[in-house]
């Protein structure tokens, strides 16, 4: 026995990491964890399809990747809500097929925990398996009680897990609001792991544009479902081709092989490495999205001023573009009203206010003590 538990302390831990494939966001977010596993020596697998997996396969082209069919959720340019429980049953179905898969690839390949952002079936009896969300609280567009159904909901997913990452901080600078600072918690281990950006902060920041710039150099980050994504895409190129300044366009759709035409003062480019996106970043003087969290989280890392578009119809971006407006974080414009040069007009009266960055240590203590209990 004890030379069975020396063996276990001497191998490198194998972690399957598989995010949801629900936008780019969920992917992204696993970037930091993944490269933190790796600096504390695991050995990281990951797992995923489309084009979750072909951002991830381009982060890290040198990991192990399994193939894992995603929730494929389908969206209505209208009655988003709606469209979303109608799939639930289908959803639930997704649930236990991934749980399956998982104990499939748990006797094939011997992992020592799991780590899942937001794939509620990637929980396992005989191994650790940690859930990543922000979304404790579920916000639904009938009100208290009908967030309530859905925390219970979530809420029996959420502890069939061992414990439970929330990608944000504890104290008054959250991001993310009511969504992962709940009245009643879930009953497993909560861990608040900081806020998780796949960016590294190169510059200074600076709040302050010169006021003798007009000409301000934008970056579009697209990304989410279709068809509201193609709808804000198209929205923005013609808005753009009229803007004298100059603009980069980032699609989000990294698997598409047709591309959008540059010019000299607009690029496009269908998806950026991480690295140079947060080159782009930092050499914009706004940054325009949708208000994803993980985009948040990133440009928060990054002190950039940013203007969020929700999705519309998806409550966790409205209430998320809603919050920061009101902490004056980022400026919130609704889809249907935007314009670039009145949105710009509204952004430079703005008075942004950036929260004090976290330690960076949240995550890599919260890897290091999930990591020493896989040793015991």
């Amino acid at each position: 026995m004890a030379q069975a538990n020396n063996e276990k302390l001497l191998r490198r831990f194998r972690i399957l990491v598989a995010p949801l494939d629900w936008g780019l966001g969920h992917a992204t977010r696993c970037i930091p964890i993944v490269n933190e596993l790796l600096s504390q020596n695991c050995d990281v697998w990951l797992a995923g399809e489309g084009q979750q997996e072909a951002l991830l396969r381009a982060e890290f082209p040198g990991l192990p990747f399994l193939p894992l069919e995603g929730y494929r959720i389908h969206y209505s340019a209208r009655s988003l809500g709606w469209k979303i429980i109608l799939q639930i049953p289908r959803m639930i179905q997704t649930i236990g097929k991934e749980h399956r898969w998982l104990k499939e690839m748990m006797a094939a390949h011997q992992f020592d925990a799991v780590i899942s952002d937001n794939r509620y079936g990637l929980y396992h009896k005989r191994i650790p398996a940690v859930l990543i969300t922000h979304q404790l609280t579920i916000k639904g567009h009938l009100g208290t009680w009908s967030e309530n159904i859905l925390r219970r909901w979530n809420y029996k997913y959420i502890q069939r897990f061992s414990e439970c990452w929330v990608p944000d901080v504890s104290g008054p600078n959250s991001l993310a609001g009511e969504l992962s600072h709940p009245i009643i918690k879930p009953k497993i281990p909560l861990r608040y792991a900081g806020w998780l950006s796949r960016f590294e902060k190169k510059k200074s920041i600076s709040f302050d544009i010169p006021k003798e710039k007009t000409n301000h150099h934008l970056l579009f980050i697209l990304s989410g479902p279709e068809p509201q994504r193609s709808i804000l895409e198209n929205k923005i190129i013609n808005e753009v081709s009229h803007y004298p300044g100059t603009a980069t366009i980032v699609r989000g759709v990294p698997t598409l092989l047709t591309a959008i035409p540059s010019t000299g003062m607009i690029k496009f480019y269908n998806h950026l490495s991480a690295r140079e996106l947060n080159e782009e970043a930092e050499n914009a003087d706004w940054v325009i999205s949708r208000s994803g969290y993980s985009t948040i989280m990133d440009l928060v890392k990054l002190g950039k001023k940013a203007i969020l578009i929700p999705t519309p119809g998806q409550t966790e971006q409205e209430y998320l573009a809603a919050f920061l407006n009101q902490k004056q974080i980022a400026l919130s414009i609704e889809q249907r009203d935007f314009s670039l040069q009145r949105t710009l007009d509204k952004a430079k009266k703005f008075n942004y206010k950036f929260p004090i960055l976290g330690s960076t240590d949240d995550l890599r203590t919260t890897v290091q003590t999930f990591l020493s209990k896989l040793g015991k």
